[in-house]
């Protein structure tokens, strides 16, 4: 059997240029970055639309991920693939993947088998360093904001009361909570301070919802850094910096066009996490989709609860989109361990336990109709799921009224997701409008129970003495009327990373609430979620080889 990186290699590559024809995008709004990548200027937008109509908007999410996995990536990328198959007019929109994950536990972000999106290393290994940019600019406020504290302070800012961290994009513990400013007068002035991974930066979130660059401006603008000792807020605007920022991020607000082993065209920019961001990948890059393709096929991150909650909630609410069809993915293995089967021994066959962890399904099938939607549930099938098992999984998606599509992309790339293709063209004529799953106006805590209680199972919602505090100031300081951005365990429907399958009668406990008044919505931490990982006992980076020849292998 071949690996992911000799697959990548026997494929035929093509001139990214010819890429970006197939989406009528022409040479002059493309910025090279070696072979196969090209940044797609902003400026491209303006161009009339290469076809007549609208595009429409696919969305893939998944059932709560598991070690087995779900292949939510794979499926998007070979969805992709299937259209191009099809002779229709596609473009993929995903994130871009982060070096924390990349060489600690998840491995790379590029898809697997014959659904892969390349070049895959250098996709892997900073890209063309939009998450340097927006590390960069983090950093750069970081530093503006001590810098002011020592050169006198004439803001008045509390140094206790800066809310603003630093960012790298790698998983370390280790820098989760910090001192700041050890070594005497002239080494800066003494404060408490941490890190946050890259994709968990306020200015990630705002590059990826950002309508324009005025938009853009006016979000960075609004970040809060933090409070004066009187209690008033202190906003970035204050620093006087905001033009530098946006010259660090004047290339990174660009696409990334690259392409799937089959040539068809994807377009990867941003890279919030779902877990403790809002798990999307930009507004620009899935406009940009929409506007050179019929159809633009794009994920949200971790399970329907989490990114496709936050999709909807949050970046459609913003960005006025509205999905077209909503794929969920999910697979035999996933289902057995949410059915209690032991993990080392998932390729045996049991439809006992995949009976058991259908429950998982089931309560993300409810979920998508929560917004008006009803999915295609998509099993992505591994060579040792058999036929009565996947027969459970058919008859329990259509018991729910909704289509059905196995798909074997991994194994056979577009030729084998063709007919989840033709599912997901059939529902994408439903025209349903979604609906959020909360209204603005409502109180926060309110909102956090809307979630937790219609997209979790949860029975009730805990507010820690600190959280309530945070509300206090929330109010007091008019964001109220804000989205929520819940931060929890992916592992579990529940805060409990432990608990599989569909938990009940459990209680989400909301620990803080960040605000990120320039990305536009409340964070909500909730159980022992951090929003800088750790590396695990084993790490991924352990396993890459550099070969003679430049190539890397060992992020599968």
């Amino acid at each position: 059997m071949l690996s992911d990186t000799e697959i990548a290699a026997k494929a035929k590559k093509e001139p990214i240029e010819e890429i970006a024809a197939k989406l009528g995008i022409v040479k002059e709004d493309l910025i090279p970055y070696g072979d196969g990548i090209a940044k797609v200027r902003l400026s491209a937008m303006s161009r009339p639309r290469p076809r007549p109509g609208s595009g429409k908007l696919i969305l893939v999410s998944a059932t709560t991920p598991t070690s087995a996995g779900e292949g939510k990536t794979t499926t998007s990328i070979g969805l992709g693939q299937a259209f191009t198959r099809l002779e229709k007019s596609v473009c993929v929109a995903l994130r871009e993947p982060s070096l924390g994950p990349c060489l600690g536990v998840k491995g790379g972000a590029t898809g697997g088998g014959y659904a892969q999106v390349v070049p895959a290393n250098r996709i892997n290994l900073h890209f063309t360093g939009d998450f340097h940019a927006i590390t960069t600019a983090n950093n750069l406020i970081s530093a503006a904001i001590d810098n002011h504290l020592y050169w006198g302070n004439e803001l008045q800012l509390d140094p206790r009361m800066v809310v603003w961290r630093r960012v790298m994009d790698m998983n370390d513990r280790s820098l989760r909570n910090i001192v700041l400013g050890l070594g005497g007068r002239f080494q800066g002035i003494p404060r408490e301070g941490g890190f946050d991974i890259t994709a968990a930066s306020e200015i990630m979130a705002i590059l990826c919802l950002a309508n324009d660059m005025e938009d853009l401006r006016a979000r960075l603008n609004r970040i809060l850094i933090g409070s004066t000792y009187g209690g008033e807020a202190i906003f970035l605007s204050d620093l006087g910096i905001t033009d530098a920022l946006l010259a660090l991020l004047r290339d990174a607000v660009h696409p990334n066009l690259v392409q799937t082993l089959e040539g068809t065209p994807v377009l990867m920019h941003g890279g919030p996490f779902a877990n403790i961001a809002h798990g999307c990948n930009s507004v620009f890059a899935t406009r940009m989709a929409m506007h050179f393709a019929d159809w633009a096929i794009t994920e949200a991150g971790f399970g329907f609860d989490l990114g496709a909650e936050k999709f909807f909630d949050i970046k459609c609410r913003s960005a006025g989109l509205n999905p077209d069809a909503v794929v969920l993915v999910t697979t035999i293995r996933a289902l057995k361990l949410h059915g209690g089967k032991d993990a080392l021994l998932l390729e045996q066959p049991d439809v006992d336990a995949v009976s058991r962890g259908l429950e998982n399904l089931d309560k993300h099938i409810e979920s998508v109709a929560q917004f008006n939607k009803q999915p295609v549930v998509a099993l992505n099938r591994f060579h040792s799921d058999s036929d009565d098992e996947i027969r459970l999984v058919q008859e329990r998606a259509l018991g729910h009224g909704v289509r059905f599509a196995e798909s074997r992309h991994f194994a056979e790339g577009g030729a084998g997701a063709t007919d989840l293709a033709r599912e997901v063209m059939a529902a994408a004529e439903n025209g349903s409008v979604y609906k959020p799953l909360y209204d603005l106006d409502i109180p926060v805590v309110e909102k956090v129970k809307a979630v937790s209680r219609g997209m979790y199972g949860a029975h009730d919602v805990a507010f820690t003495k600190e959280a309530e505090k945070d509300l206090r100031r929330i109010e007091d300081l008019g964001f109220s009327g804000l989205p929520i951005c819940i931060a929890k365990a992916p592992s579990s429907l529940s805060d409990d990373p432990a608990l599989h399958g569909r938990p009940r009668d459990f209680q989400v406990t909301v620990r803080n609430i960040q605000i990120n008044s320039g990305a536009g919505f409340l964070v909500v931490l909730t159980g022992a979620i951090m929003r800088m990982p750790g590396l695990p006992r084993r790490p991924l980076a352990v396993d890459v080889k550099y070969r003679p020849d430049g190539t890397v292998e060992g992020f599968g």
